[in-house]
């Protein structure tokens, strides 16, 4: 029977408890997630991404692993002998290539380890040269990001807390550093610093690195931080009067403690992506001094300096060149497309 709309009688079954069934049905709820999480699973949908990522860890891990079983080192030359006359037979190999003394030696029935991308001018292997050449890039794009990241995090952070004549006294500061050429910067620099102290780093472990790449160090330290400060300023202006941060300064607490425990933590998907995309820059940066001779010292190499180097012989053996471009490229592509990627995993506003 078809019950009366306009009836006031009420129907007993809906009002009886829900089953298991029907909950479990009407209330699908999401696991429990952090901030942390999602953008690691939004970062692990993007393909892009994704490949460069993979791409970057493995360069680093060869550049890691690969030196500790390969039998030549960086700096050997193999037909240099003490008390033995130079084999020149050694030098300007072509990949896969052996000199006359390891075609002896197989034709013997020993055993040689090839030559992957052939030998330089000066009999040295070239592949080992390129893997060190890059774990010399990636550290110095690695360090000097971690010192931008230090005190461009520190400096935005007082200017953007502290506001009023601190704030105003940092950009200041900030827009004087932007009007400084900061090639030339670090060109004086490390003509200054190789006269001063030159010689007072033998026997310390920046002996193989010399004083350009500690040059490099100091003006990523005094000038790249600007762009990081102005970003994590920007952030903590917009964060500085939040419910929160001002709960926070009513019960007593200090700026120290406001900074690093409620606003840095709520920029760091902003910290994260400048990060990432900083480290491409100082790598190319290094590659660019290196290749203008003010980089590592030799028989250290870098991959700026070993495209250098094959200048002299871009004619006969322009795969010297080919070869470390083709490395940085990777590395800088690689870094700034995962830059990207975390960028549209990390950055609340593109994930609305």
């Amino acid at each position: 029977m078809t019950k009366n709309p306009l009836s006031m009688q009420f129907d007993v079954e809906d009002f009886l408890p829900a089953t298991e069934e029907e909950k479990a049905y009407l209330v699908q709820m999401r696991p429990s997630s952090t901030f942390f999480k999602d953008g690691c699973k939004r970062l692990m949908k993007n393909k892009v991404a994704f490949v460069s990522m993979i791409v970057i860890i493995l360069i680093a891990l060869s550049s890691i692993f690969v030196p500790m079983f390969w039998p030549y080192s960086y700096e050997q030359q193999l037909g240099v002998q003490p008390g033995m006359p130079v084999d020149a037979s050694f030098n300007n190999l072509a990949p896969m290539e052996y000199s006359r003394t390891e075609q002896t030696t197989i034709s013997q029935g020993g055993k040689v380890f090839p030559h992957v991308f052939g030998t330089d001018a000066a009999g040295r292997d070239y592949f080992i040269r390129v893997v060190y050449g890059t774990r010399i890039s990636l550290a110095v794009g690695f360090f000097a990001s971690l010192i931008v990241l230090v005190v461009g995090m520190t400096m935005g952070s007082i200017a953007g807390f502290m506001g009023g004549r601190v704030d105003m006294a940092i950009m200041r500061l900030v827009d004087l550093i932007y009007s400084l050429p900061d090639m030339l910067m670090v060109i004086l620099l490390a003509a200054v610093m190789r006269e001063s102290i030159g010689d007072s780093l033998d026997g310390t472990i920046f002996q193989a690195i010399g004083p350009n790449i500690l040059s490099l160090f100091i003006i990523f330290a005094l000038l790249y931080w600007c762009s990081m400060a102005r970003l994590i300023r920007g952030q903590i202006l917009s964060l500085r009067e939040q419910e929160y941060v001002l709960a926070a300064e009513a019960t007593g607490a200090g700026a120290r403690w406001i900074i690093t425990k409620h606003l840095i933590p709520n920029c760091i998907s902003v910290i994260i992506i400048s990060t990432a995309l900083q480290i491409p820059s100082a790598i190319f940066t290094e590659s660019f001094l290196s290749f203008l001779g003010l980089g590592v010292n030799a028989p250290m190499p870098s991959l700026g300096s070993l495209a250098s180097d094959a200048l002299n012989g871009i004619s006969t053996y322009p795969y010297r060149l080919a070869i470390p471009a083709i490395v940085i490229s990777l590395i800088v592509l690689g870094l700034n497309l995962f830059g990207d990627g975390l960028r549209d995993a990390f950055d609340p506003k593109l994930n609305q």
